[in-house]
């Protein structure tokens, strides 16, 4: 019986299959197949002209990436969605589906190193400009918006200083200029924080993280309305190629599954973290949204988030060496530069996943040498707590 008010839980289990339409398999099946066969010619001819319904290639369409889809779209409260072999694959589809030679992108006030790589490339290669803005208020975004600006990209928690914008004050200055707003949702998956909800127009995740839930996946989600997902999907994904494997979907949705229960554990463990590294000496700032020492970005949390989240990112006493000598000091935690997994990783930014942004810009950002990204694993808290105290100890 279809119920079209199933809750968010249920949506991450059942949302986009039906057994009865595969054999009654329980588990959505793996189409690992590239081709799939026509019942004649004239269907082929349907089908590539797009007057019939059905799969032709699996870089054009998947059973089980359509699943996978389906699942997403319902899950981020939009129409269609389009997934894809790397989070940057998703990225570039987006930005360059918006775009065009001259045109100009407002970013939120930091971004993903990569993500700033490829706008550089665009500024480079295709006089694609970009700026970053604070977006704190109607007045600011408004002075630095442009005539030529496609869109506005932005990211909230802001990888790594974990900034909030408040998605509801850019959608409502946005929608007045008829500017799309694109958001990276990675940080907090769509049961903590859905963007098209408040105003938004495309979301997207890196799927590695969160959605996947187990550091054995890459990919990438889009989702939006249907008209622009089939724009995406005919244009850039189909002829620039980034195309994600049906395996690796198949992994996604096993992995969706278990998102609430796991996002329930990732955020109480980041919450008794943050409790702790308060209240010691060496640790000089802390970021997360749930720090009520950040009244403004605390307010912007409890409005568009359901919680804070399970990164944290904090900076140490001292100096860059500093920080890498607490990192080589963990024994549990893990330095890696994902996030979402069942480990605890712990990265350094401004020497990783930032590395590639020039000095001067990282620190506008507030990337610091002593700046230090926790994402916070499913293992007991104590025991996370009780391997970053031994590290604190020993610098």
């Amino acid at each position: 019986m279809e119920n079209k008010n199933l809750r968010f839980e249920t949506e991450t289990i059942h949302a986009g299959y039906s057994s009865e339409e595969h054999q009654g398999s329980l588990v959505p099946p793996l189409y690992q197949t590239s081709s799939f066969t026509f019942d004649s010619a004239e269907q082929g001819e349907r089908r590539f002209a797009g007057q019939e319904e059905g799969f032709v290639y699996s870089r054009l369409g998947n059973p089980t990436v359509k699943i996978l889809e389906d699942r997403m779209a319902k899950l981020e409260q939009g129409e269609a969605a389009l997934a894809f072999s790397s989070g940057m694959a998703a990225v570039s589809a987006v930005l360059t589906a918006l775009t065009k030679t001259g045109d100009h992108i407002l970013c939120s006030q930091g971004v993903y190193g990569c993500t700033f790589g490829l706008l550089q490339v665009l500024k480079g290669k295709y006089n694609i400009s970009h700026d970053f803005s604070a977006m704190s208020t109607i007045k600011m975004l408004e002075k630095d918006l442009k005539p030529n600006t496609a869109c506005i990209y932005i990211e909230t928690p802001i990888n790594p200083t974990m900034k909030l914008i408040d998605l509801e004050l850019v959608a409502s200055v946005a929608k007045q200029r008829g500017i799309p707003v694109v958001v990276d949702n990675t940080f907090c998956s769509p049961y903590l924080q859905t963007p098209i909800s408040h105003g938004c127009d495309v979301v997207l995740h890196s799927a590695t993280k969160y959605i996947c839930g187990h550091g054995d996946v890459i990919a990438g989600i889009v989702i939006g309305k249907s008209e622009f997902i089939q724009t995406v999907s005919r244009t850039t994904q189909k002829d620039m190629g980034g195309i994600i494997s049906p395996f690796d979907a198949w992994l996604l949705l096993r992995g969706l599954k278990t998102l609430p229960v796991r996002m329930d554990r990732h955020c109480e463990n980041a919450s008794m973290l943050v409790d702790f590294l308060r209240s010691h000496q060496k640790v000089e700032t802390i970021y997360f949204p749930g720090n009520s020492d950040y009244e403004e970005d605390h307010s912007i949390m409890h409005k568009q988030m359901k919680k804070p989240g399970g990164l944290i990112s904090f900076a140490i006493k001292g100096t860059k060496q500093t920080a890498q000598l607490f990192m080589n000091q963990l024994q549990l935690i893990k330095i890696a530069v994902s996030l979402g997994d069942a480990e605890t990783l712990i990265q350094h930014p401004a020497t990783m996943t930032h590395a590639v942004i020039p000095e001067l810009e990282r620190r506008k950002m507030g990337i610091e040498d002593t700046l230090l990204r926790l994402s916070v694993g499913l293992e007991a808290w104590e025991d996370i707590m009780e391997d970053i105290e031994q590290a604190l100890e020993k610098i």
